[in-house]
């Protein structure tokens, strides 16, 4: 506690300091170009004397405005606003010309309306310089984003929360992108993120538990099943389309409109915040009214495009703008001396990390979290009833330097306070509000494959086709979701992916998404067979599943359905899959279903391949350019965590519930024909406990709104910004998403344990 106040005297101390620079420096530069201002004796004097003079006046200046200001201002109060506005500029010229009749022996002189001026200028600087210093100030932060909010929701109904913070607490999804749950544990544990240590430590605060992604372990599949409730045929994080010949990628903006309105299609539900919701840093919005910087919506044109609303909305204070500035070159400069540092130390692993990415990095890890926290914090104060952001500062920072390095570790550090920040905030809106955080996935370190092996996978394929091979391995380009979000910001088009197809139809094309591989062959349509391959390529499988650096293929067999290869020969029909025994083995319980599960895909790729996982180590080796990578099976990428109040019902309570319900409804035949290829009657629950996939984690916090909501205002149909009014029909392009439904006031209680009897949800979420 006195370390704090000390830390927080000496800036202040700092603060005045430079402030009185500022302005003895404006002085000495005033007093050479305006010929009725000096600060020198009709004799001249030294240099040093003259700057002597010019920090006394300066001081003698900034003095009296603080002490004298205020008590004019409350003087005239009574005076009218436009008089009082005229009279300012006169007060402080005659406070300088008081300060100037300070300095010693009369060397400070200024005609009348000249020291107007001087004052004036002097004015803009010393604010201009103690903003500059206060921007950095959390406290002072708040206090503005406060005055902010306050502005922005005067217009707007109080009908949640009122005085004394009563009615139905919000809900505030926090997700840190790529924080993994032992990442977590330890970072807390470490007194990196105390934030989060004292919620895990307090009794009455938080729970925290684990869950298991999908195979396909990235934002992309896991966001949107969160969001949208399903994330069927999202094989990876880029894939390609035979019937269209183009590649999907999860952070191109197209992309995720298209993953958004499938998703849509196949669920019927506008999204997880399609009532009173908020959108901030995602790829999808949702369903959310709100949205700022979601990426799906930047591929939308005219009114409901509002991507980039929060850039505008954040740096239109100018105080905003000088905060995030210079933190933007803070970290630009960290980024430049910590890849320096760690090529002289010759660390290992180690990816380049030149060029634009200092800036990438900046931009991931200052930019996108001020905007974002700043869009969060003015939800709070509007009383939103949902909000769920994305801060990816771990991610991106991970990926480059390590998930366990000290690069990493201090992103962690900064996380932590922007959550400080959104705890203080909730704990002073109007309506009270419980923090939920989670994560997407996490990150498993290890070497690139192509620095391990001084190939990369496209090479290994080319040669195991038969097919001529660089001499020198080329560079696989990372995942790109900061780089894009970069592009788009700047209002710059993102790259279609023209340089990922094949330069022939009959070459392979070969996709990285982290440590997960997917091969297709474009001039075979539908899905590829085993048979079809060795009859091309012979000795393609073999070279693959037998690679040192591979664990194991996933390809369909025209004899005995689809099939796991593994090293030494080892060959199990996906429906003998297990995690106990065979190339799963090593990967953990729920990788076999996991993999059963995106063989049911539509687009799942002709070959997928998923590269090594050392258990001892944690290590994996990604087919990009990542030393700590995710997409695939293996380590700390597959375990993400969920972090929430103890109020809300217990996840495990929940699947519990949907698992009997299931075992019931299996007991029926027509229950077991009645489900949908890719869809499991059995309920979300892998082997040992626990969440399985991010399907089952929307089920969760679709329960703990409803656990949390009282009366609900109507919202759009199809919770798309600019979808049109409560009575309107979901806009053209969203086919499928069932006839014209209105959102009406309803009242939603604390459900009862889920039943799978209950009405299904009509076309936006709503249940009948």
């Amino acid at each position: 506690m006195a370390d704090g106040k000390w830390r927080r005297a000496g800036a202040t101390l700092i603060r005045v300091i430079a402030v009185w620079a500022a302005s003895a420096l404006t002085l000495l530069a005033l007093a050479g170009i305006l010929p009725d201002f000096r600060l020198q004796s009709d004799d001249g004097d030294t240099i040093t004397r003259t700057a002597f003079t010019a920090a006394w006046g300066a001081g003698a200046f900034g003095l009296l405005s603080a002490l004298v200001w205020p008590v004019l201002v409350r003087a005239l109060l009574i005076v009218p606003a436009l008089v009082l506005g005229a009279l300012v500029f006169f007060l402080n010229g005659s406070l300088l010309l008081i300060a100037l009749r300070l300095i010693p022996d009369g060397r400070g002189d200024a005609a009348p309306e000249t020291a107007v001026v001087v004052a004036a200028v002097m004015s803009a600087v010393a604010s201009a310089t103690s903003t500059a210093f206060a921007v950095r100030d959390d406290d002072a932060y708040r206090r503005r984003l406060s005055r902010l909010a306050y502005r922005r929701r005067r217009g707007r109904p109080a009908d949640q929360g009122g005085p004394g913070r009563e009615g139905p607490p919000g809900t505030v999804f926090i997700q840190l992108d790529g924080v993994g749950h032992d990442a977590l544990v330890a970072a807390a544990a470490a007194g990196l993120m105390p934030t989060v240590a004292g919620w895990l430590a307090d009794s009455s605060g938080h729970r925290l538990t684990p869950w298991r992604t999908d195979w396909s372990s990235q934002t992309g599949a896991s966001q949107l099943a969160i969001l949208h409730g399903s994330n069927h045929d999202v094989p990876a994080f880029r894939w390609y389309e035979k019937e269209t010949r183009t590649v999907m990628v999860s952070s191109r903006p197209a992309s995720a409109l298209e993953m958004q309105r499938r998703a849509i299609e196949r669920t019927r539900d506008g999204g997880l915040l399609t009532i009173d919701g908020a959108s901030r840093g995602n790829l999808f919005s949702g369903g959310a009214g709100q949205l700022a910087l979601v990426l799906s919506m930047a591929a939308r044109r005219g009114k409901g495009s509002r991507s980039r609303a929060g850039y505008f909305a954040y740096f239109s204070d100018p105080a905003n703008a000088t905060r995030t500035a210079l933190s933007f070159v803070a970290e630009v400069v960290r980024e430049i001396g910590q890849s320096t540092r760690a090529r002289a130390r010759k660390v290992t692993p180690r990816v380049k990390r030149g060029g634009l990415y200092p800036f990438i990095r900046a931009f991931a890890t200052v930019v996108e979290r001020d905007v974002v926290v700043a869009a969060v914090l003015g939800d709070l104060f509007a009383g939103r009833t949902a909000v769920y952001a994305d801060l990816v500062a771990y991610d991106e920072v991970a990926h480059h330097s390590g998930p366990h390095s000290r690069d990493a570790e201090k992103v962690l550090e900064r996380l932590d306070r922007s959550l400080a920040l959104i705890a203080k905030i909730a704990d002073r809106t109007p309506r009270a509000y419980r923090i939920v955080l989670l994560s997407d996935h996490g990150q498993s370190p290890g070497e690139t494959f192509a620095g391990k092996y001084g190939l990369t996978l496209k090479d290994l394929v080319r040669a195991g086709s038969g097919l001529p091979v660089p001499r020198r391995a080329q560079r696989t380009r990372s995942a790109s979701e900061a780089r894009d979000a970069v592009r788009i910001a700047l209002h710059r088009p993102v790259e279609g992916g023209v340089d990922e197809q094949a330069a022939k139809l009959s070459d392979p094309i070969v996709l990285a998404s982290g440590n997960l591989g997917l091969i297709s062959f474009p001039d075979i349509g539908g899905r590829a067979s085993r048979e079809q391959i060795d009859r091309r390529h012979p000795a393609l499988l073999s070279t693959l599943a037998n690679h040192p650096g591979i664990g194991f293929l996933l390809v369909r067999s025209e004899e005995h359905g689809s099939v796991v290869l593994g090293p030494g020969g080892a060959e199990v029909p996906i429906a003998e899959l297990s995690d106990e025994e065979g190339p799963l083995a090593v990967f953990g319980a729920g990788a076999a279903d996991a993999v059963r599960r995106t063989d049911t895909f539509p687009h799942v790729a002709d070959i997928m391949v998923n590269s090594m996982y050392d258990p001892g180590t944690g290590t994996v080796h990604a087919f990009e350019e990542q030393i700590g990578s995710h997409g695939g099976l293996g380590g700390e990428q597959s375990r993400p965590f969920l972090l929430w109040p103890r109020g809300l019902t217990d996840p495990l309570d929940i699947m519990a519930a949907e698992s009997a319900e299931s075992a019931e409804s299996a007991e029926s035949a027509e229950s077991a024909e009645s489900a949908e290829p890719g869809e499991s009657v059995s309920a979300p629950v892998p082997p040992g406990g626990g969440l399985m996939g991010a399907e089952a984690v929307h089920r969760v916090l679709t329960r703990w709104l409803q656990e949390s909501s009282g009366p609900q205002v109507p919202v759009r149909a199809e919770g798309f910004a600019g979808a049109g009014p409560v009575d309107e029909p979901f806009p053209p392009g969203v086919p499928g998403a069932g006839p014209t439904a209105a959102r009406t006031a309803q009242a939603i209680q604390p459900l009862p344990p889920p039943n799978r009897q209950d009405p299904a949800p009509d076309a936006t979420g709503t249940t009948a």
